[in-house]
């Protein structure tokens, strides 16, 4: 023991390497881009079986009969399962709403639906004998959108609900209806010296992660199963899977294997039941591992939506009031929908003040493909509207786009639509001054190469379409609100198991989670956590599983925010716990044991003057202190099912785009040069990772404004393009140049102040870039994605 040096007032963590606020190497990094990395779908077992799903060829039909016996007559096959073999009463799952039947009994609601299930010794003889299956259909009226979906003796997607949704809905072909109503919006139009109305449409988007639904289930000796399987949300999974089965929740363990990327797609089930029932039905291990097309069919995507938007301002360019109707199709089961309604309805005003507003947001049942939770949850189309808006008054007003959105900007204080006040930093009008004073990009970078142009930089690229003959820059700028966290009263917790004990003579921290690392950098930031309120270097993360406490689900740019705040409010108990230890044991020879602050730094026990009085190992010593505590943020509230009034979210982001583009204006092409982005994050964590959050928020926003969306026939409700080749996807040869200027701003609320940051990116990046090939073509373009045809008229 003694003094190392004599600083004054130093900070829990401050002195440990690794802690939060450095950008530390993700220990799963350096394995995934050398392919050692082991994903759900690398799993194996010894005497495994391979399942494979059966799904129907049409949208809506009445199940006439099924004939699988030649399918189990096929060699090598264990097991075929229909709806007639589930074991338990409870035969269907869901989010929110149990309405999704784990294989169709009676009919079927859309294209791709599970319909039977096979065990086999290969997974192409299971292909085959599912190939064998007969089916019979008797198809039915599709119905496709609001006009089919309530009109007069429309068919009903489901007769009978029950649910708590439908007693405030005009239609049962309608899942969930939002109104948010403040002030007087009729009253203030007629203040308005302008006004602006647009009709909006905003394509079915793919969640497009790369690797495919996978998990391997395998029967128990207690008559339980163990599931190992890619998901967003463990505990939420088996809340759905064990009823299903007829099995008590604590046989049914899962372990979270490796995600290759989830997006919002993980969060309903998949094969994790289908795998379950057929390991138990032939108890051997069954693995199931879905093709890219079966992916498409196997999850839910983004929500195509109609919305209808008007505003009002003023000559001088202050807003006067907003009307907006936004009708989300959520397809043939509810998935998030009622939630992805409330983002929508509660966001729908964009980061504006605007206190005269008339909001309605509905979901739709239909027979299009089931539609739930994707970054950005409702808010990215909200946002691409509203967006265009302000673009379309600030034309009218003759004034700047951007000095006509800080004019308007919310701000710290801002009442908004639902009566919450932001209380924490909003500064949207600094986020839009940073990204428009960036600086941009070089003209005519395909010039650059020398003699001959570099065809890469131009629009169509290395198809070699053009040399810069009618090719037009322009610039566009958007900026969005994005909720944090679950709303509406969720009760949002996570629980956090961190152990400390000497290992090797040195501290060690176990932190234990059932968080689900999809890539989003988690594992990272927790061993950080735990090096900056423990003073250890030595961290190790426990595999996630449900033999803790749920982490909830990895969606809505909540996980460093909730279970980041367990991890840290676990750790804090350790260390009071471990001080106290060290008060019991050696408190006697130092008198700073009782009358100094005390931290942990370096593996060591000071004081905030610098004062060393033990090592973190003297004082355990053979003792483990092992802590499990569950942490949640501040309450919400629902919002009022007739005003929308309410403290619905409890925390708001920010991030601002400006969008360059250059488009060839006879081929309708478009090549992105630049997206810059400027985003509060509250405090960077890890300020490499928020970097990396930004930058693949905002391709996946440039990916919906320019080449991606799920094409489902309007006549048949069957999708037209599921694969990567008919789905386009932006690649690194259409990734522009992203710089991203990082504010940190603290919210006091949350822990470190920091903000979620995952889906905010998403939002502003589209109407960015659709404002940008408005700018360059003069074109009203008000839906996405933006194809050729829209820009050239063919």
């Amino acid at each position: 023991m003694g003094v190392t040096g004599s600083p004054t007032n130093i900070n829990q963590g401050s002195r440990t390497k690794g802690g939060i606020g450095e950008s530390t190497l993700r220990p799963d990094g350096i394995l995934k881009v050398t392919g050692e990395f082991a994903y759900s779908s690398d799993m194996w077992h010894e005497d495994m079986l391979w399942g494979h799903t059966l799904r129907s060829t049409v949208a809506h039909a009445e199940i006439v009969s099924i004939d699988v016996s030649e399918a189990l007559a096929t060699s090598g096959v264990y097991a075929v399962l229909t709806y007639d073999d589930l074991p338990a009463a409870m035969k269907n799952y869901g989010l929110e709403i149990q309405d999704t039947p784990v294989l169709a009994h009676g009919r079927v609601r859309h294209h791709g639906e599970p319909v039977a299930l096979v065990a086999a010794d290969h997974p192409e003889t299971a292909r085959r004998a599912a190939a064998k299956i007969r089916i019979d259909y008797r198809e039915l009226p599709v119905v496709t959108d609001e006009a089919s979906a309530t009109a007069p003796g429309a068919p009903l997607i489901h007769e009978g609900r029950d649910d708590h949704h439908i007693g405030h809905v005009p239609h049962p072909n309608i899942v969930h209806r939002q109104p948010i109503v403040r002030g007087d919006a009729a009253a203030a139009e007629a203040r308005a010296d302008v006004i602006v109305k647009g009709d909006y449409y905003f394509g079915m988007q793919d969640q497009a992660f790369l690797g495919p639904e996978s998990g391997l289930a395998v029967p128990a000796e207690d008559g339980g199963v163990d599931l190992y399987v890619a998901t967003q949300w463990l505990h939420s999974d088996l809340r759905q899977i064990a009823p299903v089965l007829g099995l008590p929740e604590d046989k049914v363990r899962m372990t979270l294997s490796g995600v290759g990327g989830a997006f919002g797609g993980r969060e309903d089930l998949s094969m994790q039941i289908h795998a379950c029932l057929l390991a138990l039905r032939t108890g051997k291990p069954v693995k199931i591992v879905y093709n890219r097309f079966e992916s498409f069919f196997g999850h839910v995507h983004r929500h195509p939506a109609r919305l209808h938007y008007e505003h009002g301002a003023t000559r001088d360019g202050k807003l006067t009031h907003m009307k907006c109707r936004i009708v989300l199709d959520g397809g043939a089961y509810a998935s998030a929908s009622p939630a992805v309604v409330g983002n929508a309805s509660s966001l729908a005003v964009g980061p504006y003040v605007i206190d005269d507003v008339d909001i309605e947001a509905i979901a739709l049942y239909t027979n299009n493909p089931p539609c739930g939770a994707m970054r950005g949850f409702g808010a990215v189309q909200a946002c691409f509207a509203y967006e265009a808006q302000m673009d379309k008054l600030a034309a009218e007003l003759g004034m700047d786009p951007v000095e006509f959105r800080q004019l308007n900007a919310m701000e710290q204080g801002t009442l908004l639509p639902t009566g919450q006040q932001v209380d924490s930093p909003a500064p949207v009008a600094e986020l839009l001054r940073r990204v428009k004073a960036m600086p941009m990009p070089p003209e005519r970078q395909w010039e650059s190469a020398g003699e001959h142009p570099d065809v890469r930089a131009l629009p169509g690229g290395l198809s070699n379409t053009t040399h810069g003959e009618g090719v037009v820059r322009g610039v566009g700028y958007a900026v969005g609100l994005k909720n944090v966290g679950f709303s509406e009263g969720f009760d949002d917790y996570s629980t956090a198991r961190v152990r400390m004990e000497v290992i090797g003579g040195e501290p060690v921290a176990t932190v234990h989670t059932a968080m689900a690392e999809v890539g989003q950098g988690g594992v990272t930031v927790h061993a950080q956590i735990a090096r900056t309120e423990l003073g250890v270097s030595q961290v190790t993360i426990h595999p996630a599983d449900t033999q803790v406490g749920s982490a909830g689900s990895t969606s809505a740019s909540r996980q460093t925010y909730v279970t980041g705040g367990a991890v840290k409010n676990s750790c804090e108990a350790v260390r009071e716990q471990l001080l106290e230890l060290g008060r019991r044991k050696l408190g006697t020879y130092h008198p700073a044991w009782a009358t100094a602050e005390l931290l942990l730094e370096g593996g060591k026990v000071v004081t905030d003057g610098g004062e060393v009085l033990a090592e973190i190992a003297d004082v355990l010593e053979d003792e483990a202190i092992d802590i499990e505590l569950e942490w949640r943020h501040r309450p919400t509230e629902p919002f009022d099912l007739r005003t929308g009034q309410g403290n619905g979210h409890v925390q708001y982001s920010f991030a601002a785009h400006r969008a360059v583009v250059e488009v060839d204006t006879e081929l309708g092409l478009v090549k992105v040069i630049e997206l810059a982005c400027a985003q509060d994050v509250g405090k960077a964590l890890n300020p490499l990772s928020v970097v990396g959050q930004i930058q693949g928020g905002t391709i996946q926003g440039m990916g919906i404004a320019v080449m991606e969306e799920i094409i489902v026939d309007p006549v048949t409700a069957k999708v037209r393009n599921p694969s990567f080749t008919d789905y386009l996807l932006p690649t690194i040869l259409d990734t522009p140049t992203i710089p991203v200027d990082v504010l940190e701003l603290a919210d006091d609320h949350a822990p470190y102040g920091l903000r979620g940051i995952g889906e905010a990116p998403t939002l502003s990046s589209t109407p960015a870039v659709l404002a940008a090939i408005r700018n360059a073509t003069g074109l009203e373009l008000n839906r996405t994605p933006v194809r050729p045809e829209h820009l050239t008229g063919v």
